[in-house]
């Protein structure tokens, strides 16, 4: 579980970065879980973007998307999505205590 603080300085860290997924009218599937997760394993910290032809609720994708991912849900904003998860073999980001 990450801190507040942990938490706001992930914010800031991922306010530069653009969304690598986008989530539409098709929904979560195995398939888009099994992709965030190779590439948060790459990145750490990344933005998921949820369009708005998508009508299921933008929390209940977030939460999902982080179980399945094994990811910590930083910040839900708008449409856009941030999550974290440490890597095991390219560890970029120090977290503050």
């Amino acid at each position: 579980m990450l801190n507040g603080k942990q938490k706001r300085f992930l914010r800031s860290q991922a306010h530069h970065l653009t969304p690598v997924f986008q989530i539409g009218k098709g929904g979560t599937n195995e398939h888009l879980f099994r992709h965030i997760a190779d590439a948060i394993e790459k990145r750490e910290l990344m933005k998921v973007q949820v369009l708005n032809n998508n009508l299921d609720d933008k929390n209940e994708i977030a939460e999902e998307v982080a179980r399945e991912t094994g990811s910590e849900l930083v910040q839900i904003i708008g449409s856009t999505i941030i999550l974290y998860k440490e890597s095991r073999d390219n560890k970029q980001i120090e977290l503050p205590r």
